[in-house]
């Protein structure tokens, strides 16, 4: 699993649409988070990681979402140092329909990798146009973008529902194919006394949230396995922020500790 994937965490700050009137509105927000190696197997050849991630979100539903997130990383593996540095800047319309990614990955500071394109939902179907790294164009089953997928995590998780799945487009690695997801929900709490997220997070720090679990499966996988692609772990608040992150790669696994949390205006009102 390429860390590009890390791109679809960006997408967990979405407000609800018109009509969800059950779930707060969720905040705009800029958040960091300090990032470590968790776990590693000795296959992995990984000894050592540090970094940190980025993540900014504005909009509403009005206006559309957009989305700008930064994850670099330092990976020491077989006596090597690499650094990693991965930029994406994402767009989502407000209903849905429309999702539009730029991301540049760079090793050492030299670009590696620029993917650009876009994607549509139609009646039956998403529609995807690849203009980089070289023009392509794909008709992908029904499912919905980042934003929206994070809304509806949510929104099942506000209904009390503890498990769902489905499917998502979010234009990473080469654009060209959808990711299952399987959702696991665990019950709202609050902050415990010695988190050691607490001073990053008080400004909210009276607010509850759900530990969240969500596990990517490749739709194109033919080897018949049941192991996810990758999962990510987190504390999910209604207003969209994120902490106590775990992502899980399958040979090693990366921890992202929130360390600042800046929440930004609220979105006006669609009539203003």
């Amino acid at each position: 699993m390429s860390l590009p994937r890390l791109a679809l965490l960006a997408t967990v700050a979405a407000p609800f649409l018109q009509g969800q009137a059950s779930a707060a509105p969720l905040l705009p927000h800029r958040a960091v988070y300090d990032l470590g190696l968790d776990d590693a197997t000795d296959s992995s050849g990984i000894t050592g990681l540090s970094g940190r991630m980025v993540y900014e979100f504005n909009g509403s539903g009005c206006e559309g979402y957009t989305v700008t997130f930064r994850f670099v990383t330092q990976i020491e593996a077989n006596e090597t140092t690499r650094l990693t540095d991965q930029q994406t800047t994402t767009f989502e319309a407000g209903d849905g329909s429309e999702f539009s990614f730029v991301t540049r990955s760079f090793i050492d500071r030299n670009l590696d990798k620029e993917s650009r394109g876009s994607a549509q939902m139609t009646g039956d179907g998403t529609e995807v146009s690849i203009e980089m790294p070289e023009p392509q164009e794909h008709a992908l089953e029904k499912s919905q973008f980042p934003t929206h997928h994070l809304i509806e995590v949510l929104e099942k998780a506000n209904a009390g529902e503890n498990f769902y799945e489905t499917t998502i487009y979010d234009g990473s690695e080469d654009g060209d194919k959808l990711m299952t997801t399987t959702v696991i929900l665990g019950q709202k709490t609050g902050l415990e006394e010695g988190d050691t997220e607490s001073d990053a997070v008080e400004a909210i720090a009276s607010e509850e949230f759900w530990p969240v679990d969500i596990a990517y499966f490749d739709l194109t996988d033919i080897s018949g396995e049941e192991t996810p692609t990758y999962r990510i772990s987190m504390k999910l608040y209604d207003n969209g922020v994120t902490r106590d992150l775990t992502m899980d790669y399958g040979d090693f696994a990366i921890t992202g500790r929130l360390v600042d949390l800046e929440l930004f205006d609220e979105p006006g009102d669609c009539a203003e």
